[in-house]
């Protein structure tokens, strides 16, 4: 039953792009060193040697002061997010130190959501982007934040192949997914049923289709544009399909705050990733122009694209429409025996 409440994975690495020149002082790092045992306690977390962060000590010019200088308890908040358009579009405005930090130090951490889901399952990082279908398994330690969503308004990930096919046809055939805690994996699995799949980096799934090794595959991030380019042809829109099965927008990433920060460090943080989304909404050229350098070879007219379609106003929060979306995609999960216990909705306040 959905209930709603208030209130170590190995370490391995894919493939991670390492990003430099992040202004004013801030840096990403795509590397993330084990922790030994258990995770550090709240507020002792601490960054790789020689890590800049993003602290209070910047500028803020984007968003009412918060709590600054009155905070008790400061923290080393470290963020994890996809190196992707979208997710640069909304932190921009966090690595230019133009955001009240309220005394916290944040560090950005880059991964592909695959990774992320899984340092999520060992409550590695204080905040981070995962799939929606990932939450489930992390739900005890945490909690959704009220913003920074990607959702699909009749549109989302794609099934692709070199030939027209069926739904029927795709059924049988084996499918290259990006890693099966992605909630495309679970909404395909929602209009298919059980099928065969195999497991590949999200960016080489669509030459494996082209040349052959594959059969049918499905994209996510970026690839839902360029497709064409490899000479392939779209088969199924899974955001399309959900719209027309329930009239919602199609919940993808979301973005999590793990529970131990406590209450006040956790109001800290949402007003923080509020007021960084917001900046870019607001300054959407330099926001755009920044986030282009995470486009991996689009250019500027398909990374303005993505970003129009995944970083809008469900982005700055989920409202109603958004949150029942989220309850449905997780029901219907949960009803395919998606999850290993009962899923718990439970925002961050």
């Amino acid at each position: 039953m959905l209930r709603a409440r208030r209130g170590s994975v190995p370490h391995v690495l894919s493939p991670l792009l390492a990003l430099a020149s992040f202004a004013r002082g801030a840096r990403a790092t795509s590397d993330l060193a084990p922790l030994a045992g258990a995770r550090a306690p709240a507020g002792q977390s601490p960054a790789p040697p020689g890590a800049r962060a993003t602290s209070d000590r910047n500028r803020h010019l984007c968003g009412a002061c918060g709590r600054s200088g009155s905070v008790l308890r400061l923290v080393h908040i470290r963020v994890g997010h996809s190196p992707d358009p979208d997710d640069a579009f909304m932190f921009w405005a966090l690595t230019a130190g133009l955001v009240d930090t309220r005394g916290h130090v944040f560090e950005q951490v880059l991964a592909d959501i695959e990774t992320l889901n899984a340092w999520a399952r060992a409550g590695r990082l204080e905040v981070t982007a995962i799939s929606l279908a990932a939450y489930p398994f992390v739900q005890e330690d945490y909690a959704l934040l009220p913003h920074g969503a990607s959702m699909g308004a009749g549109y989302g990930p794609i099934v692709v192949a070199r030939r027209p096919v069926s739904r029927a046809e795709l059924a049988e055939l084996e499918i290259v997914v990006p890693g099966a805690l992605t909630t495309a994996f679970l909404a395909l699995r929602l209009v298919l049923g059980d099928f065969r799949y195999r497991e590949l980096p999200f960016a080489e799934i669509p030459a494996e289709v082209a040349e052959g090794r594959a059969e049918a595959g499905l994209l996510i991030h970026e690839g839902q544009l360029t497709f064409e380019n490899y000479g392939l042809v779209k088969v199924l829109d899974l955001g399309e399909w959900w719209l027309l099965e329930t009239g919602l927008p199609l919940p993808l990433g979301v973005n999590v705050a793990r529970r131990d920060l406590g209450a006040d460090v956790l109001a800290d943080v949402s007003a923080v990733l509020r007021e960084s989304i917001q900046c870019g909404l607001d300054h959407r050229a330099e926001a755009l122009e920044y986030a282009l350098q995470f486009g991996r070879g689009i250019d500027a007219a398909v990374a303005d694209r993505f970003v129009s379609m995944y970083v809008n106003e469900l982005t700055q929060d989920y409202g109603d429409e958004g949150r029942k979306a989220v309850t449905e995609l997780l029901r219907r999960g949960e009803a395919l025996g998606a999850f290993p216990a009962p899923v718990q909705i439970d925002f961050v306040s």
